[in-house]
């Protein structure tokens, strides 16, 4: 599991996430409308709205609003344009960051995840400068507290998965696109306890940073999350033990 993944799992599992819950179901919603507009409002022909639906559903977002955000998608209801971007750069050390986005205003987007990239010790660079570092997977995250995680890996292979990590109670399984599904109906009818379903730009290859500069990339990475017309961010920093502890305490994440 690459390091952010489990800071990220760090912030969930100590609640730190909770505060920012009506940013996180802005976010879920902007994916949804995308999603609809892009392959319509039928789940069953549109993978990437099934997928938006039920990563909204594992952040417990309430039905109504799904539902919602599908009619706007569709037209059914009033709702502003969305422009989707893809932003590459890099940060400390030269690590490389993915950012998706979506805006009303691109020239806004752009100019505050430029400008955060350049207080926080990094650049924004010209598309595909880092892209091609990264490939697209399918990404379970699954709380394994009451289960064998060794028996949980077997039946993830089993059920099709390329590759599963164990961090603690956090099992990360990770599939090729088009097998997320099938991944993911199998541990379901098991009763595996799945936290999040998504797909994720993964790193061929990780960069390892030292305290300083890992402490640093976290910053950014945190500080481009929490812009609101940031989706997602990714990147190929691998953090260690000891500098996520030290980012924990020094962020104050209790």
């Amino acid at each position: 599991m690459s390091g952010h993944s489990k800071w990220a799992n760090i912030k969930n599992q100590k609640g730190a996430a909770d505060a920012k819950r009506g940013q996180l179901f802005t976010k879920l919603t902007r994916e949804i409308i995308i999603a609809t507009r892009q392959g319509g409002s039928k789940t069953e022909a549109n993978f990437r709205l099934r997928l938006a639906i039920q990563k909204a559903r594992d952040a417990n977002m309430p039905m109504d609003n799904i539902d919602r955000a599908i009619k706007k998608g569709a037209g059914e209801l009033e709702g502003v344009t969305l422009a989707e971007m893809v932003l590459e750069g890099y940060g400390p050390s030269g690590v490389a960051v993915l950012v998706k986005a979506m805006s009303d205003n691109r020239n806004r987007a752009v100019q505050e995840i430029r400008s955060t990239f350049t207080r926080h010790g990094g650049s924004l660079g010209e598309s595909g400068c880092v892209s091609w570092l990264f490939d697209q997977k399918g990404h379970i995250t699954v709380d394994a507290k009451s289960m064998n995680p060794e028996e949980l890996e077997l039946l993830a292979i089993d059920a099709g998965a390329d590759d599963v990590q164990v961090s603690g109670d956090t099992v990360e399984i990770y599939t090729k696109t088009e097998d997320l599904e099938k991944v993911r109906h199998a541990l379901k009818d098991k009763n595996i306890p799945i936290t999040a379903t998504e797909l994720s730009m993964e790193p061929k290859t990780m960069v390892q940073l030292d305290e300083k500069s890992g402490l640093a990339a976290l910053k950014l990475l945190d500080k481009l999350e929490e812009i609101d017309d940031v989706q997602a961010v990714f990147s190929n920093a691998d953090f260690s033990d000891a500098v996520l502890a030290a980012y924990q305490e020094q962020s104050g994440a209790k």
